[in-house]
């Protein structure tokens, strides 16, 4: 009988963000399969799921590549906040994404 394959066949793109807790250093966090797409991440960011996001990796482990996407996510994350009025009604959830 064949193993299972470690490589997803699905070509989903994997975004995970390094996240700075200070004194304790800087980590990668854990993030669900199913929720490690653009949007998802854009969103927890906006909605302060993240104390301090310092980068956002993507990779594609099916078409073989991966790249530092932090630019793009923060622009994403600014324009929804712009979109949806958030920056003047929500500044603190805000503050850890403006530091981008």
């Amino acid at each position: 009988m064949r193993a299972p394959t470690l490589v997803p066949g699905t070509g989903t793109t994997t975004h995970l963000v390094l996240n700075d807790f200070g004194a304790l250093g800087c980590a990668y966090l854990e993030t669900d399969e199913a929720k490690a797409d653009e949007w998802t991440i854009v969103g927890n960011i906006a909605n302060g799921r993240y104390s301090n996001p310092v980068r956002v990796v993507a990779f594609n482990v099916a078409e073989g590549w991966s790249r530092d996407v932090t630019r793009q996510i923060a622009e994403a994350v600014f324009e929804l906040g712009r979109r949806e009025n958030c920056f003047s009604s929500q500044r603190e959830t805000l503050s850890s994404a403006s530091k981008w």
